[in-house]
């Protein structure tokens, strides 16, 4: 994401739906002290959670803000880049953020977010919903394009919103990654930290209700390795905006492998970046 963003020495950067912050923080670095990272999130616990991280690092260029992605309350043309790591996918309303994102986003900017694939090509996530819903925690998901972690899984859904949003000659391409997973606690402790809606719900489960769910898990690990050491196929959407061109308000949109993901082409989770040229 932050290769696709391009940030410079002095530039104003805006993380949107950023958790702890930790994609973010890694571009605060490259603006350096004459620029500045506005970290959001629309929870007040994940803000703070992202402002004692900050501290941990030492940042001294970020801002911290409660901050409705579909209503952001900053001034139009004031961010040079904006980042959101999983965030589009679970809003109520993506296309009015994808709107107010483009309305913060100076000219020359750009905007880098990422999207899952879809459910059956994302195992990581299906093992623990399966079990969620069978046992009675979660309703069903609802089908896309209700909010959810693989509403935005459609390239073609997500490009529609990109170009209604102000965005044309979109491109894409899917780029594959890998979950490796040691065994079945550190499966639970990862989805109870970043799957969202899965997430709240693991959380909440008594001592005797994780216990059961944690069985069923390490039933299904073991479908895909012979111990628990298992790797899960991904694949992950990058997009990236920018409006670099005078008077241009065309933009481009593809996929990009992340560093160290792997090249050879696997199911799973979805990665992707966008720009306007």
């Amino acid at each position: 994401m932050l290769r696709e963003l391009r940030p410079h020495e002095g530039d104003t950067l805006l993380e949107l739906a950023a958790g702890i912050g930790e994609t973010g923080f890694e571009a605060a670095a490259s603006v350096g002290e004459t620029g500045r990272l506005i970290t959001t999130d629309l929870s007040p616990a994940m803000l703070d959670a992202a402002r004692r991280r900050g501290v941990e690092l030492g940042l001294t260029n970020v801002d911290y803000r409660i901050v409705d992605a579909e209503r952001i309350e900053l001034d139009d043309d004031s961010v040079d880049g904006v980042l959101c790591r999983f965030g589009y996918m679970l809003m109520a309303d993506p296309a009015a953020a994808l709107r107010e994102t483009r309305g913060v986003l100076r000219r020359g900017g750009r905007l880098t977010l990422t999207v899952w694939g879809s459910l059956e090509r994302n195992p990581f996530f299906a093992i623990i919903a399966i079990s969620l819903v069978q046992r009675g925690h979660i309703e069903p998901p609802p089908p896309p394009p209700a909010p959810g972690p693989f509403s935005m899984a459609s390239a073609e859904r997500t490009e529609a919103l990109l170009r209604d949003a102000g965005f044309a000659d979109v491109r894409t391409e899917e780029v594959p990654g890998r979950f490796v997973i040691p065994d079945v606690d550190e499966y639970l402790s990862v989805i109870a930290d970043t799957a969202g809606p899965l997430a709240l719900a693991l959380r909440a489960l008594a001592e005797s209700e994780r216990a059961a769910v944690k069985a069923d898990v390490e039933d299904s690990l073991r479908r895909f390795a012979a111990t628990l050491a298992t790797s899960f196929p991904a694949l992950r959407f990058a997009r990236w905006r920018g409006d670099g061109l005078p008077g241009d308000g065309s933009c481009g949109l593809r996929y990009c492998r992340p560093p160290n993901a792997p090249a050879k082409k696997t199911s799973g989770s979805s990665m992707g970046a966008m720009r306007v040229l």
